[in-house]
């Protein structure tokens, strides 16, 4: 099972340490989450390595130095050692249609590395045509048991969408999500959908075939092509729906639910206008989120004009886009690194050496000064709450104060304690009182 072919090394190492291969309860050892491996990347960058070069015999000895007490150096090595596994699933996935695409790949959805910066998911599993994962477009989204009246106005939505050449970003989901789907795919209109679950299922689908085949619709998600409906990953790739599109519209929001906070948190990070779809319904959302900052649409949906709701946050944005260079990234007109291709089925143990790497991190003493450094033009956007995240675990092995810290980083301290309200939040540290302390969290 060579598979030289369709993964770069960067690219099998993104993959053999942060996704699953089978079923989540049967995994040994949990792979890297969105946030862990956000602080893995930033110290391999420190140490100026890539993840291409842990894929050797044995990678241990590239981690002195490492420490995090939610990722043990055993923890990496085991997810490394996965090689045989990826092997199988990618040989089934492939059989299937699928494909797949890390941060490091020039086909990486670029809103997604610029909106979401580290928190964007490492790799995307996807069937269809790749390269309309940056067409942009409305994000449409509602409720599963939407009303027929929503159904109708969603329906001239996707339909109006396709006419008018832009794309529709939805969730794949019964009810408002696959409405504005499928009648945008009527039209031979371009669709974007991002499944919580059952992808593997969804790339043989009847009901996507025409899109797929046709070229004009693509189906991703950031979790493991076979998963099941989870609760959790139906919340959190909300945020990827409205990342992924230039403006967002809201046909029908109940008072509690994904589709409810999805809204709340993009009216919150700001990533993409909010429309909203004038109800009746006594028990919606859609006022609220009016209240909260979002805009009433055109009610008469024979008078609404898709392109009116992209506004220059969406239409002209695509046109000065900047490339969001992630840590470990390629780009055409210049690598940052290069790297020979390996057999995957060897499992990393004949493997030629990559003598290239990153640019190192400012040559600061403090992180105040790597901080400042910021603001100063960059090839490779750092976030610099994640180093802070790990200088914060070396700190508070024992346990330190405040002002401890202020002196350890250089930071100011309300911008500190910014930080350590979020570190304690994200499980890095926890809050010692009598007196006021933080410490490392211990590994659960």
């Amino acid at each position: 099972m060579n598979l030289s072919g369709s993964l770069s090394k960067t690219a099998q190492a993104t993959l053999l340490l942060t996704s699953y291969f089978s079923k989540a309860g049967s995994e040994d050892e949990k792979p890297l989450t969105n946030a862990e491996w956000g602080r893995f990347a930033l110290w391999l960058k420190e140490k100026s390595m890539t993840p291409a070069d842990l894929l050797v015999t044995d990678p241990k000895a590239l981690l002195n130095g490492w420490y995090d007490a939610r990722i043990s150096a055993d923890r990496i090595v085991h997810l490394l050692n996965r090689g045989h596994s990826l092997a199988l699933a990618m040989e089934k996935w492939q059989r299937a249609g699928l494909w797949v695409v890390t941060r490091s790949d020039t086909e990486y959805p670029w809103r997604l590395k610029q909106r979401l910066k580290t928190d964007s998911p490492p790799v995307l599993f996807g069937c269809g045509n790749k390269a309309l994962l940056n067409a942009g477009g409305l994000a449409v989204i509602g409720s599963r048991n939407a009303s027929d009246v929503d159904l109708a106005f969603t329906n001239e939505v996707g339909a109006k969408a396709a006419l008018e050449g832009i794309a529709i970003v939805s969730g794949g989901a019964r009810g408002v999500d696959e409405t504005a789907m499928l009648s945008t795919m009527r039209q031979g209109g371009i669709v974007i959908g991002v499944m919580t679950d059952s992808l593997l299922k969804a790339a043989t689908s009847s009901k996507w075939r025409s899109g797929l085949m046709g070229g004009y619709a693509v189906l991703v998600s950031p979790f493991y092509p076979e998963a099941g409906f989870s609760a959790g990953n139906a919340m959190g790739r909300n945020k990827y729906i409205y990342c992924l599109a230039d403006s967002s519209l809201v046909v029908h929001s109940g008072k509690k639910g994904g589709t409810l906070n999805g809204a709340q948190e993009n009216l919150k990070r700001a990533w993409v206008p909010l429309w909203v779809k004038a109800t009746t319904d006594k028990d919606a959302a859609n006022a609220d989120l009016v209240a909260m900052g979002g805009s009433w649409c055109e009610a008469n949906v024979q008078s609404l004009k898709i392109s009116d709701l992209l506004t220059n946050n969406g239409s002209i944005m695509s046109q000065v886009k900047e490339e969001q260079a992630d840590l470990f990234s390629m780009s055409a007109q210049s690598e940052l690194f290069a790297e020979p291709e390996f057999d995957l089925a060897k499992n990393g143990s004949k493997i030629e050496q990559d003598n290239s790497a990153l640019e190192k991190l400012p040559d600061s003493s403090t992180l105040s000064e790597r901080v400042a450094d910021a603001n100063k033009p960059s090839s490779s956007p750092i976030d610099f709450y994640q180093l802070f995240t790990i200088e914060l675990q070396r700190w508070t092995r024992s346990p330190a104060t405040v002002e401890e810290l202020v002196e350890n980083s250089g930071l100011h301290k309300s911008q500190l304690n910014d930080w350590l309200i979020r570190a304690e939040k994200d499980g890095v540290v926890k809050k010692l009182t009598r007196p006021a302390r933080y410490q490392v969290q211990d590994k659960e």
